[in-house]
Order: structure tokens, then sequence, then C-alpha cells
């Protein structure tokens, strides 16, 4: 006898349990398929930030400001605490080439309602002395905020096991075939076989994979991530921190071509975030290795260095754990969400990148409503995966 669902969600990230949440709240009877264990991807492979001034101006940023206020909505309605802030954040600007890029950066983000600002050099030394001496300005923005990523999984899986959930770990998907219009087949590598209207494909760096067991291309491609954590210091700000480069590497990376050519091959930027327990995330690379997943001494020495460069208080702190993962980087730079114009009842929400903590609330609803064939107060259209022509 096979199991019947209303969904199937496969996946266990914070996109893939976003998406189980919003569908129990729903009353959906939902499966969640995950083929290792919850969040053992990217999700538990990241640092903690919900970073507005990181997405470009657009859809990106649009649907971020509008996570962020279901983030806030998240942190009521979930049973556990989320570790949700809202400490801001500031980019440093190095250069005056880095400034203009940044000028104009900041002003399509204001255009699209981000509240952020310009501080000149007196300013930026004036809120936090410890940056660095040669450090020519900064952005700040008191909207980036941040997150627990594991306390919003426990709590989408606390709550969403109480509304119904079914979940299978070490559930590997084998096959997935359409008997017809919104009516689905999956098998998985324990010879279960499960069935529903609809499937949603949030498996992250590996959805390609699950895309391909039905003939579609998926293109998405893991990307490493390197992270050094520091033992628990003092705060070296009131604020977050990144370097202008985190956001030229994530989104003109041609722009860096005169910075050292090691710093280039790796994809470094800098960005700075305390958790709660006072350690800081230091990261990051940025690399196309396919799915190796070794820290390397060269990123790692090349994270600290830039780290010290902007803040030389930092030298003598010890490093207590290196970790990384897999974003999965999209080749046009932008997430899937959606359904799969010539398959009824195939949805995709993967592609994220960077940018699945802080999407993950938009998207787990924005799937849900699109299942229920609800409109929207938002246009997603330019992330749905018709945009591949399937």
């Amino acid at each position: 006898m096979r199991e019947h669902f209303d969904v199937i969600v496969i996946g266990g990230g914070i996109i893939g349990l976003s998406c189980a949440y919003y569908l129990t709240q729903e009353g959906k009877k939902t499966l969640l398929l995950e083929k290792g264990e919850l969040g053992e991807g990217a999700s538990t492979s990241c640092d903690d930030m919900i970073f507005l001034q990181s997405k470009k101006p657009g859809i990106m940023l649009t649907s971020a400001l509008e996570s962020l206020r279901m983030y806030e909505k998240l942190v009521a309605d979930l049973p556990v605490d989320l570790e949700f802030e809202s400490r801001g954040g500031m980019v440093l600007i190095e250069s005056e080439a880095q400034l203009s890029h940044m000028q104009e950066f900041v002003r399509k983000q204001q255009a699209l309602g981000l509240e952020v600002e310009l501080l000149e050099q007196r300013e930026v030394r004036k809120r936090n002395p410890l940056i660095s001496s040669h450090v020519l300005a900064s952005t700040y923005s008191s909207k980036d905020s941040q997150v627990n990523p594991l306390q919003v999984m426990r709590g989408f899986v606390k709550e969403s096991t109480t509304q119904g959930l079914i979940i299978k770990r070490k559930s590997p998907v084998t096959s997935l075939e359409s008997s017809g219009p919104f009516h689905w087949k999956v098998n998985t590598a324990g010879g279960d076989t499960y069935e529903s209207e609809f499937v949603i494909n949030a498996a992250g760096a590996w959805a390609p994979q699950i895309a391909a067991l039905t003939d579609i291309k998926l293109p998405i491609r893991p990307k490493r991530g390197q992270i050094a954590v520091t033992e628990a210091i003092p705060a070296l700000g009131k604020t977050n921190f990144w370097s202008a480069d985190y956001i030229v590497m994530k989104l003109s990376p041609d722009f860096a071509k005169e910075r050292d050519p090691l710093l280039n091959s790796l994809g470094i930027g800098l960005s700075m975030s305390q958790a709660q327990s006072g350690n800081y995330f230091l990261g990051g690379t940025r690399e196309y290795v396919g799915f190796d997943k070794v820290v390397t001494r060269t990123a790692l020495r090349l994270i600290l260095k830039e780290a010290v460069r902007f803040f030389p208080a930092l030298e003598k702190t010890h490093i207590i754990r290196t970790f990384s993962g897999f974003r999965p980087a999209p080749d046009d730079g932008k997430p899937f969400m959606g359904s799969v114009p010539s398959q009824p009842g195939l949805f995709i929400a993967a592609g994220h990148e960077g940018d699945g903590i802080a999407l993950a609330p938009l998207t787990g609803y924005a799937l849900t409503q699109m299942i229920l064939n609800k409109p929207l107060s938002y246009d997603l259209t330019e992330l749905s995966p018709a945009r591949l022509g399937l």
C-alpha cells in the first residue's frame, strides 16, 4: 500500500522546512524527505545573517525586505527562541573606486525602501574606533539582522510536526515519476513509495540531481564557503561588519580585478557577525570546487588576515572551529521559486546561494500560496522556473 500525501517536500534544510511549516499551517498533509540529517547541507554550514545590504536592488532586495517582516512574526509564532536581533550592519569601504561603486548601489537600495546611508571616515571612526584607520568610508543600515539557523529549523520542526508533518530522514529520493497532472510517485533508496498531488524540490545544492529525475537541467552549482569561528570575545562594535569586497565578489566580481589574484581566485570578501554567545563568524570564500568540503589553510589564512587588517584588535584572538558548506548558486544569480509549467504539480524552491537564511520565510510562504492557488501581494514571476523554458 502506497501512502498518499497532499505535498511531498524533498530536502530538509531551512528552505524545505519553511515550506513544510507553512503547508502544515494550512492543513496540508505533508511529507518531508531528507537524504541525510536535517540541515546537514548549507543550513548548518553558514553564518547567521539576514544581510539586506548584500541584496541586489530589484527582486532580491524587495524579497528580502518582505522576508524580514515574516521573521519578525515568526519570533512570536514559533515555540523556540530564534535568537533574532536587528543589530544593523556596516560595509567598510577602502578606496575611492569602491566608494563610487557603493554610492550608486546605496542609491538604488534607498529607492526600493531600504534604510541605508553612507558614512564619512570621521563618522566611521566615531561610531567604532576599533576599525582600522585606513577605512575611507562605510555604509550603515539599521535593518541588517541575524537569526540562529539551527533555532529556526528547530522551531519549524517542532511546530510542523505538531500540525502533522511526517519527516523521513536518511531517505534519498531515487525516482520521481508523474502518471498524469498532479499525480506524483516518489521512490526512496529504502524501497518506500509515496504519492502526492504536489512535489517541492528544495534540495539546495543537490536540487539539480532531483530535477534530473524528471529530465530537467537545473543550472545550480555548489559554491563552497569557508568560515572560521572565534572564541567568545567582547563585541567589536554595536553592528556586524563586511568589507565592500564582500559585495563586489558576490555581485560584481569583475570589479575586483585589481586585488590580490589569490583573493579573487578564492572569492574572498570579509564578513563578520557575532552570535549571542560572543563568538564571531569570520568568512568567507566563494569557490566552485564541486562537492569538495575540505577546509583549506590558504583560504583560512587569507580570511583571518583580512579580519585583522580591518580590526587589528583581532590579532591575538583564538580560532576555535572552522567549517565549510555549499551555497546552491544559480547561474543567473536568482533563486528558483515556483512551478514547472510543463510538469503540473512539480515546484522548485532552490538556488538561493547565500540568501537561504534571509529568504527562507518568504520562500516557504510563497510556495504554499502557489500550491493553494492563492494570489501573492508581490510579484515573483522573475524567479519562476519558467524562465528556463521548461
